[in-house]
């Protein structure tokens, strides 16, 4: 396993991280999801990211009971604040009430007393940012986390937040964008933000919600089990599923084996060649996948490789910038 400082704080994270949207507590049982955390550890794999959101606060749950008895020292656990967790009004957003209230409830869900990142899931547009970044500046200073972050925010959101959190001196490093070989958003705006904020990227959906692994066929239906026929999963996945770009991703399998890499870590390097990517967040529902996701860390790709793969995608790598910032979906 490699490592990089996410941004240009002290703060060191392995380039490949693992995540448990969308499968601890809900796409795979217990059991299983435990034999994949422990497959992470076993290859290097120390950044572990959920959310209190994620299988409605069972994702975190699972992953404190998995993380049991793992030296609490060498282990970066992220967690992130911003959709409703209950039935009321103040059970959702970033006000200091329902920020307050949420790491303490991740923090007994995750058996730690603190988390290395606390990051803003969304934007909160109902919320003052000056409110939000101060409850922020007063979970790190209580030591509850030690690093704070968003995910999904435009490049002048997170200005405005870099801005408020140097006043409050308090350390804002990350940011959290879905980014891959066919969703290149962040690379117009975000990316030069952030680079000169000194603000790293942990990315989410390097495979492209499976698409990219080539398991997705153009003209027939999904494997059976897959994400795509999730009843979750196949809200996000369903840009992807059309015959145009299931073919061109077919056309991938070439330039992969050139390569001497399965489609699926082609897909978590090719994120990690942009300098201002910290980690790829992978996910599974087998600890094999992690086995072979992990084999992207450290790898370099020549720029023939890199220009022969957009030669093959950039027709169809979806660029609308509106998609980042929507707070109407999440992982």
């Amino acid at each position: 396993m490699e490592f990089r400082h996410l941004g240009r704080s002290g703060l060191m994270v392995s380039e490949i991280s693992y995540g448990n949207w969308l499968t601890h507590g809900a796409q795979i049982d217990e059991e299983t999801a435990i034999a994949c955390v422990h497959a992470a550890l076993d290859e290097g794999i120390t950044t572990f990211d959920t959310a209190d959101v994620y299988a409605g606060t069972v994702a975190e749950s699972v992953l404190g009971r998995a993380l049991a008895g793992q030296r609490r020292e060498g282990l970066e656990i992220c967690t992130k604040v911003y959709w409703p967790t209950g039935p009321g009004p103040n059970d959702r957003g970033l006000s200091r009430k329902h920020i307050m209230e949420s790491i303490n409830g991740s923090l007994r869900r995750l058996r730690t007393d603190y988390v290395d990142l606390y990051q803003a899931h969304r934007y909160d547009y109902e919320t003052p940012l000056e409110e939000t970044m101060e409850a922020f500046a007063d979970i790190v200073r209580s030591g509850k986390a030690l690093y704070i972050g968003v995910s999904e925010w435009r490049a002048e959101q997170i200005r405005a937040a870099a801005e408020l959190a140097r006043e409050l001196r308090i350390p804002l490093v990350s940011n959290q964008p879905q980014y891959s070989m066919l969703w290149r958003v962040i690379e117009a705006e975000v990316v030069p933000t952030c680079e000169e904020l000194g603000i790293g990227q942990i990315v989410f959906s390097p495979l492209g919600q499976g698409v990219l692994t080539g398991k997705y066929q153009p003209g027939q239906p999904p494997p059976p089990g897959s994400r795509a026929t999730s009843e979750e999963g196949r809200n996000f996945i369903q840009r992807f599923l059309n015959d145009e770009t299931l073919t061109r991703v077919q056309r991938l399998r070439p330039i992969a084996e050139q390569a001497g890499l399965s489609m699926a870590t082609l897909a978590v390097a090719w994120v990690l060649q942009n300098p201002n990517v910290s980690s790829a967040i992978i996910g599974a529902s087998r600890p094999e996948q992690v086995r072979e996701n992990v084999k992207a860390a450290g790898v370099k790709l020549e720029p023939a490789l890199l220009k022969a793969i957009d030669e093959v995608l950039d027709p169809v790598v979806e660029r609308d910038p509106a998609r980042t910032v929507s707070p109407a979906k999440r992982p």
